[in-house]
C-alpha cells in the first residue's frame, strides 16, 4: 500500500463521504511525516521514511478534497462540493526529531530540512490542500509554533500556501517550558508566526481575552489578524460553509458502507509487511504450503483487535483488546 497512491486515494474518496456523514466538513489528515527513526512511536502515522513516497502518498488529498480544476492557482485551497477539507500535518520536520523522541527537537541543516521533510508539503499544496497544522517538535532549537520564519517566510510567503495554518491541541501552550508556563506569551509567539487558527480545548476564554489584549496593545497586528480571518474564510467560502452550515442528511447512508468496508480490507491486505523471508527452501517462511493442517498464529498481537488496529482508533493511542463491534 506504501506504493499504491490510488489506493489511499479511494481512502481518501471513503473516508470524506463518512465524514461528511457525520456533519463534519474537516479532517486532519493526511500526516505526512517524513519518519527518519523507528525509535519514534508516531512511526505509525507516517507513510515512510523516503519522502518520494510520502510525496505519492498526497494523493490522499486529492480524494478527501476532490481533483483540482486545470489551471487552478497554486497555493489556493480546492474543496468540490460533498467533500472535506483536508489539513498536512505536522509542518515541519516532526519525522526527524533527535533519537525519535516525540515532540522533540530536529537537528538538522536547511539541505536536510527542505530535501527530506518538506518535499510533501511541496505536493500539497500543488495538490489544492487546504490546511496545515504546526507541529509540536522544534527545528534547531525553535519551536514551530513559534517559528515565523518557516511558517509565515517559507510555507506562506514562498510557497504561496492560501490556506490557513491551524495550531496542534494545546499546541501554543507547549511554546514554553512547563507548558502554559506564560500564556499571554505563548499567544503573541503563535499568532506572530503566522498561526491563523488556534486549537483551544479548554482555556478559550483566557485565549479571546489574552488576544484582544494583544492586538489592543499592536503587539498583534490587525493586519495579522486580517490575514488570518480571510485565510480561514477563504476555506469555508471554498467548501460553501455559509450557504450550507448544516448537515447533509443525504450523507447518512455512507457511514459504514459496504463498499468501503470491504476497501478497508483492501487496505489491510496490501499493508501488511513480511519482515523476512528465508533464503533456502527449508528456511522460506512463505509461500504457505497449501497441505497444512493447522498454521500457529503467535504473539500479543495475534487475537487482539485493539493491538492489530494501532493508533487513531476509538481512541488517540489506540487501545487493547475488542475496541469496537
Amino acid at each position: 500500500f506504501i506504493r499504491d497512491p490510488d489506493l489511499v486515494k479511494r481512502i481518501g474518496e471513503a473516508t470524506a463521504l463518512e465524514v461528511r456523514a457525520t456533519g463534519i466538513p474537516y479532517t486532519f489528515a493526511p500526516c505526512i511525516a517524513v519518519c527518519r527513526d523507528p525509535r519514534w512511536g508516531r512511526c505509525y502515522e507516517s507513510y515512510s521514511e523516503d519522502h518520494k513516497i510520502v510525496q505519492q502518498m498526497t494523493d490522499i488529498i486529492l480524494g478527501l478534497q476532490g481533483e483540482i480544476p486545470v489551471n487552478h492557482t497554486k497555493g489556493v485551497p480546492y474543496v468540490a462540493k460533498n467533500k472535506v477539507a483536508a489539513c498536512a500535518k505536522h509542518f515541519v520536520g516532526d519525522g526527524g526529531t533527535h533519537n525519535g523522541i516525540n515532540e522533540n527537537n530536529t537537528i538538522i541543516d536547511e539541505h536536510g530540512l527542505l530535501g527530506i521533510h518538506m518535499p510533501p508539503y511541496y505536493d500539497s499544496i500543488i495538490k489544492g490542500v487546504a490546511t496545515v497544522m504546526v507541529s509540536y517538535s522544534s527545528v534547531n532549537g525553535e519551536k514551530m509554533h513559534a517559528n515565523h520564519d518557516l511558517v509565515t517566510g517559507y510555507l506562506k510567503s514562498k510557497l504561496h500556501f492560501r490556506g490557513f495554518v491551524i495550531s496542534d491541541w494545546l499546541g501554543i501552550d507547549r511554546i514554553t517550558s512547563p507548558a502554559g508556563a506564560n500564556y499571554t506569551y505563548s499567544v503573541q509567539a503563535g499568532v506572530n508566526a503566522g498561526i491563523d487558527m488556534v486549537m483551544v480545548p479548554f482555556n478559550y476564554t483566557e485565549f479571546i481575552e489574552d488576544a484582544t489584549s494583544l492586538v489592543n496593545k499592536r503587539i498583534i497586528s490587525m493586519s495579522r489578524i486580517d490575514d488570518a480571518v480571510s485565510r480561514i474564510l477563504r476555506v469555508k467560502f471554498t467548501m460553501g460553509l455559509f450557504e450550507n452550515p448544516l448537515a447533509d442528511l443525504s450523507f447518512a447512508d455512507q457511514l459504514g458502507k459496504k463498499e468501503h468496508r470491504e476497501l478497508a480490507r483492501e487496505a489491510v491486505r496490501k499493508s501488511l509487511v513480511l519482515l523476512k523471508n528465508g533464503n533456502t527452501p527449508n528456511q522460506q517462511f512463505l509461500p504457505l504450503p497449501k497441505k497444512a493442517s493447522k498454521i500457529l498464529v503467535a504473539g500479543s498481537h495475534a487475537s487482539n483487535l485493539g493491538y492489530q488496529c494501532g493508533g487513531w482508533s476509538i481512541q488517540w493511542m489506540g487501545g487493547s483488546g475488542d475496541i469496537t463491534a
